[in-house]
């Protein structure tokens, strides 16, 4: 095995098992539901909790240069061990406490330590595979953030065990990354200058493809935060018995970990060799369709609604790790770490949003109709991507395929 594969192949390990982190309270809501009747606000502050954090944390990182001026195998390292930490400590506290949102605020902060900082590291290997080397990253994330509904379906109804297979998951992560070479393409840090950050959206080149990636996680983190909760109350329409919270969870598990994987890595795939914005515009026009459709199958046949929200799982992804391939071509090389830091910060602020209106569309339209309002951001996505697809600056994209 050559040092790049080997390299690439602990840290994808350590990203998915570092990652399950992220959704590991969101993947017990109904477990939680059941045993202490929380309110749809309560569970939406559970995600955006660690979405405010992550936001924190990257405009920390991003200010001070952190992803370009660290070693980012230290920088991962410490923020997956504290994360993990947080995230155990979610064991001594009761659900309703508010001490629950200020561990899930922590670790939110401390996954700017390793989703940004992963793509960095990645990036640093890259040859002509830039797309497929972010993609599997990304693809890592969707495993990791998915984990938790596998832990949950075979943990049964005690979503402790969830929690503690999370943080230990995390723990292995911190301390497996020591083990990553650095790649070949590995910039000395830059001086700090904290208004490089601006550079994201001053550049017209940047800026299109970071408010393509806003478009894009309009609809992502709301989806995966509620696809779960739509799934079991639409099973326990549908399913006889005691057996519906269980297949939800796993197709949950299915439409999130498995579809998001396969889509990351074939949109990887396909990007380098179609082009950027060819594959984000299509895979934002598929994802759109199915959260306009989505709804229409609730409370019906389990295999046809899951079938449909497989595709979405797929499609809704399968562009993700371009929007940050792209950033990585047209940013200066040395200004990489914190362009990505940027884009995810920005991105990630905007989830607020989507998150906590998704429980409001519920209310006021049904499961029916609720997921609709996610595909306006594909649309703007399909805008901005066409944009940038006749700027120039697109030719420095997946060796000019743009």
């Amino acid at each position: 095995m050559t040092e790049k594969r080997r390299s690439l192949t602990i840290l994808t390990i350590c990203v998915v098992a570092t990652l399950a982190l992220w959704f590991s309270t969101t993947a017990v809501v109904p477990s939680l539901i059941e045993a202490y009747a929380l309110s749809a606000e309560r569970i939406s502050m559970f995600t955006s909790a660690v979405q405010l954090g992550f936001v924190c944390g990257t405009i920390l990182s991003a200010g001070l240069g952190l992803a370009d001026r660290l070693d980012p195998r230290r920088f991962f390292m410490v923020s997956a061990l504290v994360a993990a930490a947080a995230n155990a400590t979610l064991l001594l506290l009761h659900p309703e406490s508010d001490g629950v949102l200020v561990c899930r605020f922590v670790t939110g902060a401390c996954m700017a330590g390793v989703y940004p900082v992963s793509m960095k590291i990645a990036a640093a290997w890259a040859d002509d595979d830039l797309g497929l080397l972010v993609g599997t990253l990304v693809g890592a994330l969707t495993l990791g953030s998915a984990a938790p509904h596998l832990f949950n379906a075979f943990g049964g109804v005690d979503w402790r065990i969830t929690l503690m297979v999370g943080s230990l998951t995390a723990l292995a992560g911190g301390l497996g990354i020591g083990l990553v070479k650095l790649g070949p393409k590995q910039r000395p840090s830059p001086p700090f200058r904290p208004a490089a950050a601006l550079q994201a959206f001053r550049d017209p080149a940047l800026r299109l493809a970071n408010l393509g990636y806003l478009g894009h996680m309009w609809e992502l983190y709301a989806m995966w935060a509620w696809i779960g909760v739509f799934l079991d109350a639409s099973f326990r329409l549908a399913v006889d018995g005691d057996g519906a919270a269980i297949q939800a969870r796993m197709a949950t598990f299915l439409v999130m970990g498995v579809g998001g994987g396969i889509g990351c890595i074939a949109g990887g795939y396909f990007a380098d060799r179609l082009g950027r914005t060819y594959l984000t515009m299509a895979a934002m026009a598929v994802s759109g369709a199915c959260a306009l459709s989505v709804g229409l199958l609730f409370g019906g046949n389990p295999w046809l609604l899951t079938a449909l929200c497989f595709v979405w799982g797929i499609s809704i992804v399968a562009d993700s790790a371009q929007f940050s391939s792209s950033v990585t071509e047209l940013a200066p090389p040395e200004r990489i770490g914190t362009m990505l830091t940027v884009q995810t910060s920005a991105g990630f602020l905007l989830t607020l949003i989507t998150v906590h209106l998704m429980p409001h569309a519920v209310g006021w339209w049904g499961w029916d109709k609720a997921f609709a309002i996610l595909a306006i951001g594909p649309l703007c996505g399909v805008i901005a991507m066409g944009r940038l697809r006749l700027r120039p600056e697109s030719v420095k994209m997946a060796g000019g395929r743009r």
